[in-house]
């Protein structure tokens, strides 16, 4: 391993046959629902951890979970190499963040991925047990067939936004699935919601059973995260607006 940090590099822990995945990914946002929707989705399809982001615009965080240390930035697969998961628990800075879209981006593509979706939260007094999505427009309108309304219009930023324009000008499709969602604590069901969206748009089998019977749980595991956020959206623009 090289000594410096580098600029971005997806560095692979374990070795998978990746077969051309679909990729779903969740970052810090409101109500925390990117990394509720895909921590849910780790545990139910028992995916494996096969791969990290090394970079210097990573704050120099790790998180702890249940008294376990785990990097903060993490890329899973499931066993058959179909799907993969990219979680990342830290709020990221705006420096470098072009850096780690493409680092992102050139490892989806380098595994022959031809399609990545973002699962994310819009603050909002109270969750509406609605999904919402932002996508090219033909697949928007096969989303509708599928109850997930187009969001009429905002901003989407951050890495979110980063990735999802580099996606129109490469051969890989972005969308986002979004929640309303509680704009100061982490909201299960609103993930709830994303995960029942995935299940028909997707045609998968994903149990929400527990997002929304466990969330004293959830909420105590996830709650200093939230905070984190919270605090961060105050010092810079909010991520939807």
């Amino acid at each position: 391993m090289e000594k410096e940090f580098p600029e971005a590099q997806v560095f692979q822990i374990k070795k998978m046959e990746l077969k051309n995945p679909i990729i779903f990914a969740g970052f810090v946002g409101a109500g925390l629902v990117g990394p509720l929707s895909i921590t849910h989705m780790i545990t139910e399809l028992k995916m494996v951890e096969i791969a990290v982001m090394r970079s210097k615009y990573l704050p120099p965080s790790t998180v702890f979970m249940r008294g376990r240390l785990r990097h903060p930035f993490r890329f899973y697969a499931n066993p058959e190499g179909t799907i993969c998961a990219i979680i990342c628990e830290i709020t990221l800075r705006m420096e470098g963040l072009y850096t780690l879209v493409s680092s992102i981006l050139d490892w989806a593509e380098k595994n022959g991925s031809k399609e990545i979706v973002i699962l994310d939260g819009v603050a909002s007094a109270e969750h509406d047990d609605k999904a919402y999505c932002a996508a090219e427009e033909d697949l928007v309108r096969t989303m509708a067939d599928k109850d997930i309304s187009l969001i009429p219009q905002g901003f989407i930023t951050g890495i979110p936004g980063g990735i999802l324009n580099e996606c129109l000008v490469r051969e890989i499709q972005g969308l986002t699935l979004l929640a309303k969602a509680n704009k100061t604590e982490p909201d299960s069901g609103a993930a709830a919601t994303l995960i029942e969206a995935l299940n028909r748009f997707y045609d998968m089998e994903i149990n929400t059973s527990e997002l929304k019977k466990d969330k004293d749980r959830i909420h105590s595991e996830f709650n200093e995260l939230s905070q984190k956020y919270v605090k961060h959206r105050e010092e810079i623009s909010g991520m939807y607006m």
